[in-house]
């Protein structure tokens, strides 16, 4: 699943989401399997909100292939309920990936300059992480 827009100035979850969608998928994450009814309770506690707001949004992201919709039960006692489809880190893992290669791609050299750029301000392991990753990368070369 490609989220097709990357919001630039926005943060966390929020660069892939308008805040409602971040929200809901934080709570589908928190949550693991939630019905509507459930999902707009906890929403109504931080500002109100129309269950068929909740119920748009959810069946749009589930039109987008990041939840997956469950039915049980007849009737009065029908139930649907709501599960992602990818954890939030697999979430994140696939969106990264995609906008760095991305990126890349349209950008080239530019890119993997400002990442080396960056490099001076993140954790020593994750330059160690680098460094071990390009080494494996020479190896399989030389192979």
């Amino acid at each position: 699943m490609k989220i097709k827009k990357f919001n630039m100035h926005e943060s966390g979850l929020n660069h892939f989401f308008g805040p409602l969608e971040a929200r809901i998928m934080e709570i589908v994450w928190a949550s693991k399997s939630i019905t509507i009814k459930e999902m707009q309770s906890i929403l109504n506690q931080e500002n109100p909100i129309s269950f068929n707001a909740v119920m748009t949004v959810m069946s749009r992201l589930q039109e987008k292939g990041l939840l997956k919709r469950t039915t049980t039960g007849k009737g009065r006692n029908r139930v649907t309920s709501f599960e992602a489809v990818l954890s939030k880190e697999q979430f994140l893992a696939e969106q990264t990936k995609a906008v760095t290669h991305g990126l890349i791609e349209e950008f080239g050299g530019l890119v993997v300059n400002h990442m080396i750029d960056a490099l001076d301000d993140v954790d020593p392991e994750l330059i160690s992480k680098l460094e071990r990753k390009i080494n494996e990368m020479k190896s399989r070369k030389q192979s």
